[in-house]
């Protein structure tokens, strides 16, 4: 099974990422593809433009690598308690030119923050509104307190509980029926 996996951030420095990279360590009998939202550079969403130019181009590409997946990964990073303002505007414009921009493939979410809440309002979000935009959510973990959690030089979860947590709710892609 080929699972496309991404960070919601854009930042260099993503904990959400690291997180996303471990989880990928878990699925080795599966194909992984990351990516970068990075690579996926827009303008702000706007109306005005869509109308003037249509949909940009990487909008597009983002929506392709998602249609060649079975299945997704996602970890969302939590800015004020939303979407980081970059995945927002890449989500915007894909589901510009599909509204369906997940494509009707189960998804595994996950989230993370330094703090205690580890950036679970975000994720409530994503969960919920997932089937708007067909998408089916067969499992779902937030990871709180980051730092404490996780062990960035060794790039891996330090708790033998949470390890487990993460394995368990990565199960699900083979338990699921695709």
């Amino acid at each position: 099974m080929k699972i496309v996996t991404f960070a919601a951030s854009n930042s260099t420095k993503s904990i959400n990422r690291a997180l996303l990279k471990y989880a990928a360590s878990f699925l080795d009998s599966h194909e992984i593809e990351i990516l970068d939202i990075n690579d996926f550079s827009l303008p702000i969403y706007s109306a005005d433009i869509e109308e003037k130019h249509g949909v940009p181009e990487a909008a597009s590409r983002f929506l392709k690598r998602i249609e060649a997946a079975d299945a997704l990964l996602i970890s969302y990073a939590e800015h004020n308690g939303n979407y980081t303002a970059a995945y927002k505007n890449l989500f915007d414009w894909a589901s510009r030119e599909k509204r369906g921009v997940y494509d009707k493939k189960p998804i595994v979410m996950l989230a993370t923050s330094p703090g205690k809440n580890g950036a679970n309002s975000v994720l409530t979000m994503a969960k919920n509104s997932a089937h708007h935009y067909d998408g089916t959510v067969i499992a779902s973990l937030s990871v709180p307190s980051f730092y404490e959690t996780f062990d960035l030089a060794k790039m891996e979860i330090k708790d033998e509980e949470w390890k487990v947590k993460l394995a368990t709710t990565l199960a699900a892609f083979d338990s699921s029926t695709l």
